[in-house]
């Protein structure tokens, strides 16, 4: 797994990182996008969501470059009303099976292409915790909190996708 924290705006892959891609996935800042924010909006300013919509459409770009299976995350936002309608959504409640303490809900839309394979809803959670990511604690780490994509899902993507190509 190789993980490249850059501003998209100005990185470029080596031959050698497209020849060895197998999946890409992609979480652009939703600061100024996210309908849960949306009060907020025209205080931000168009700069702001311009920037914020050139870094969806650089992860797009990207996605597709690569040829391989891809996905962009991102809350449910204005993206829908720019782009398309994402391809997917999920709450992390949906994949306890895999990690038990994702028992909350935060709708979470992906733009998907190049062969992604969903996988499959795998609860076994009972309470589900509905406030959460909108009670993380006023501090420092709340952007982070709220921002987190769930261990559990990301466990069942790599089943759905990978597991498969690994005993073969």
């Amino acid at each position: 797994m190789h993980f490249i924290r850059a501003d998209a705006r100005h990185w470029k892959p080596t031959r050698d990182m497209v020849l060895r891609c197998r999946f890409f996935a992609a979480f652009p800042p939703c600061d100024h996008l996210a309908v849960s924010g949306a009060r907020w909006f025209a205080g931000k300013g168009l700069h702001k969501l311009s920037q914020s919509v050139e870094l969806f459409a650089i992860a797009a770009e990207w996605a597709e470059f690569f040829e391989v299976p891809y996905m962009i995350e991102n809350p449910v936002s204005t993206i829908s009303t720019y782009w398309r309608k994402p391809d997917h959504t999920f709450d992390p409640w949906q994949f306890t099976a895999w990690a038990s303490n994702d028992n909350y809900s935060k709708k979470t839309c992906l733009w998907t292409g190049g062969g992604f394979v969903m996988p499959a809803v795998n609860a076994m959670c009972q309470a589900i915790d509905t406030k959460r990511v909108l009670n993380a604690p006023r501090n420092a780490d709340r952007a982070n909190v709220r921002s987190v994509t769930p261990i559990g899902f990301m466990r069942a993507l790599y089943a759905a996708n990978f597991a498969h190509k690994l005993a073969a």
